[in-house]
């Protein structure tokens, strides 16, 4: 009720609506702490979160199956790598049970055909690759089922139980000898792995090296597979070639005989792909896929002919975005649809016709559903905890998993939708994070953080991580918005289509509207605005410390473009930049108008002190791009900038220490740049975080 007053308030004004919900809303921090004692949270605090996901339900619905992903934890003397991924099961309505432990990321959780033990790929000790694992419900220790040659990628077990289908490499060519006399040389885009469809028999003679498997099927390079409810169809993702820019644009759902690999049919659908699922009586397909070539995302639902591929779009002009697809017993399709920064379950008839919600909550985010059974469970967050597993039962759900209760002793602030009108009258929504306690005479200094993409958005869940600031910013006196600007999913194709062929346009415009809407409400100080992101948020962060500098007294940019030009040049999706960002390429009269939407073009103008961050492996924007910025600030400008590479990080930070050290330097940035409101000519913090003390080091370790 209160997100729908505010969208009409917002059409009249902005502030008003914006103040109601700020003021007017029940604190939901004091609501689950409750106790005198609770405390903000903190930086320190990001290694206890603990998300669920990889959900499965058995085939009869007695048990769930999921992951729990730990990440490596610096202050407890955790090693440094990725977050951990463990087996949880839950069975007949009793709690969580770990069934798998340890370090290392366990994925592809599945139940058997049988239902009496649970599938997994995993790389344990003495494995050289990922491998497929099965671990009895009635208890003991986890069998490897089978081993490649090559890390098993994605699988599916025949409904007997004594076939595996996976997807794999080759085995990789042995020129150890050649590189250790350092013969490394290699050519750009061209010693590409395709990855196939395999098959053996499960038993006893299924050989550790992968010798008993056979290639079933090689046209292309696959990267998904799903099996038939007989064994006899399956279905596969194929793309061209294992490039980046053709898995995009270029994949298409391959219908195969599951017992010769011969391609019966193809699915022509003409943009991006996502998801699928195979009816249980094996006639037709359901997925979610672009409605065009230059639809930015794989967001309406479709359903296709399992026999000749012939397709058809259900939902093309719904204001939402489908993320997952399945089927119910009765051959009605269940999507879970993203509708604004709200989640709901849908259930579609075969025509496409919308017969019924199974979830109208707006409490939580729904992420990802699993079925068996006549059983529905979610992974769905909130606003108050982050991803856990919940039931599906009538038109509401049950929370079945808490593995993030040190949250009680957290004061977590106020979470609350944000409505306002753009210059040109559009409207925007995104989700505000204010802190607890009275709010400052001039407004909260403010963070705004901005989502790649675009073709991405915010739900009203948990928004807090390394990146994003949200609860531990908070907790500092901050306020956070997280905008869904022109371009972002959730609102429909034609909504996440007016960012193209104007790059730095009405979609940055938007979170200008944005920031001031915010400001005219009282509820931010507009002398005192950050804005960070990362990737095309990145490209936010970049533009608004150049470009619209004067609205700015703080950047942090990570893994950014600054400059159009070179960047078509150096990434990895030059397909997709054109065909669902700029629509033109470069030579066809567009030099001038790509470098004047490039952040380097203007930052000559620049008085915003900016953080630029990136990862030195990244592949989608190569670090030249925060190089080209760096260089161009510091000849131009006496304005401060840093720039901070992180070794062995890709596009994004996937290690434990890389996470916190961006959030500390992005939390120390603000600090002192919006300390008041005259701060830009503060000389840049130390770039020594003081690490050693927080992580109980000696000095000399």
């Amino acid at each position: 009720m209160r997100n729908a007053l505010c969208r009409l308030l917002a059409l009249i004004s902005a502030p008003v609506c914006a103040l109601s919900l700020v003021v007017g809303a029940a604190g939901v921090g004091a609501a689950l702490a409750g106790a005198a004692e609770a405390r903000p949270m903190t930086i320190e605090d990001l290694p206890q979160i603990r998300h669920a996901g990889n959900l499965a339900v058995s085939p009869d619905g007695s048990a769930l199956a999921y992951t729990l992903g730990e990440p490596r934890n610096p202050f407890e003397g955790d090693a440094d790598g990725g977050a951990d991924a463990h087996l949880y099961v839950i069975r007949d309505g009793g709690a969580p049970t770990p069934f798998v432990t340890g370090e290392g990321a366990i994925s592809g959780v599945r139940f058997a055909p049988d239902g009496a033990s649970v599938t997994f790929r995993a790389k344990r000790a003495g494995d050289k690759h990922r491998a497929l694992y099965a671990i009895p419900l009635a208890g003991g220790e986890a069998k490897k089922l089978f081993g490649h040659a090559a890390s098993i990628r994605d699988y599916a077990v025949s409904p007997d139980g004594a076939r595996l289908y996976f997807v794999a490499t080759d085995a990789p060519d042995d020129d150890k000898a050649l590189k250790d006399k350092g013969f490394n040389a290699y050519a750009y885009e061209e010693e590409l792995k395709f990855a196939s469809i395999w098959t053996v028999a499960l038993g006893d003679e299924a050989g550790e090296n992968g010798a008993t498997a056979r290639k079933l099927y090689d046209g292309g390079h696959v990267s998904g597979i799903e099996l038939s409810a007989d064994g006899r169809t399956l279905v596969a993702a194929v793309a061209p070639t294992p490039l980046v820019d053709d898995s995009l644009m270029k994949r298409r759902l391959h219908v195969l005989d599951a017992g010769t690999g011969r391609m019966r049919a193809v699915v022509e659908t003409p943009g991006k792909l996502g998801g699928f699922r195979i009816s249980p009586d094996g006639s037709a397909i359901a997925f979610h896929a672009g409605t065009d070539i230059a639809d930015t995302s794989d967001g309406v639902l479709m359903i296709a002919d399992a026999a000749d591929g012939a397709f058809r779009q259900l939902t093309p002009d719904a204001r939402q975005h489908v993320v997952d697809v399945e089927w119910l017993s009765d051959g009605e399709i269940l999507a879970l649809a993203h509708r604004g920064v709200e989640t709901a379950l849908v259930v579609y008839d075969r025509a496409g016709e919308e017969q019924r919600m199974l979830n109208a909550s707006d409490d939580i985010a729904l992420r990802d559903a699993a079925l068996g059974g006549g059983r529905i469970a979610v992974i769905a967050d909130a606003p108050v905890h982050p991803r856990a597993v919940f039931a599906v039962e009538g038109a509401g759900v049950r929370k079945l998993t808490d593995h993030n209760a040190w949250l009680e002793e957290i004061d977590l602030a106020e979470q609350t939708t944000f409505v306002y009108a753009a210059r040109d009258g559009r409207e925007i929504e995104g989700l505000l994070i204010t802190p607890s306690g009275r709010k400052p005479r001039r407004g909260w200094p403010l963070i705004l953080t901005v989502h790649g993409g675009p073709e991405a958005h915010y739900s009203d869940g948990w928004l807090t991580r390394y990146s994003g600031a949200g609860q531990f910013a908070a907790g500092a006196g901050y306020a956070v918005f997280y905008p869904n600007y022109r371009g972002s999913t959730g609102r429909g194709v034609a909504f996440a289509k007016e960012h193209q062929n104007d790059y730095a346009g009405k979609e940055f415009n938007d979170l200008v509207d944005g920031v001031e809407a915010l400001a005219e409400a009282g509820i931010v100080d507009r002398d005192r605005v950050g804005v960070t992101g990362g990737s095309y948020g990145g490209y936010a962060s970049m533009w608004g410390a150049t470009a619209l500098s004067e609205h700015f007294a703080a950047a942090v940019a990570f893994v950014g473009i600054s400059n159009q030009v070179s960047k078509f040049g150096t990434s990895d999706i030059p397909q997709e930049m054109y065909h669902v960002h700029s629509t033109r390429w470069p030579w066809e009269d567009n030099w001038m108008n790509l470098l004047e939407r490039s952040p380097v073009f203007h930052a000559g103008a620049s008085t915003t002190p900016t953080l630029i961050l990136h990862g030195e492996k990244d592949t989608r924007v190569h670090p030249s791009q925060s190089m080209e910025l760096y260089r161009a600030m510091k000849v131009r400008t006496d304005t401060p900038v840093r720039l901070v590479f992180y070794p062995n990080e890709g596009h994004g930070n996937r290690n434990a220490a890389a996470q916190l050290d961006y959030a500390y330097r992005l939390m120390r940035w603000m600090d002192v740049y919006l300390a008041d409101g005259d701060s830009r000519d503060k000389p840049m913090p130390a770039f020594d975080l003081g690490l050693e003390d927080r992580l109980g080091l000696d000095g000399d370790d």
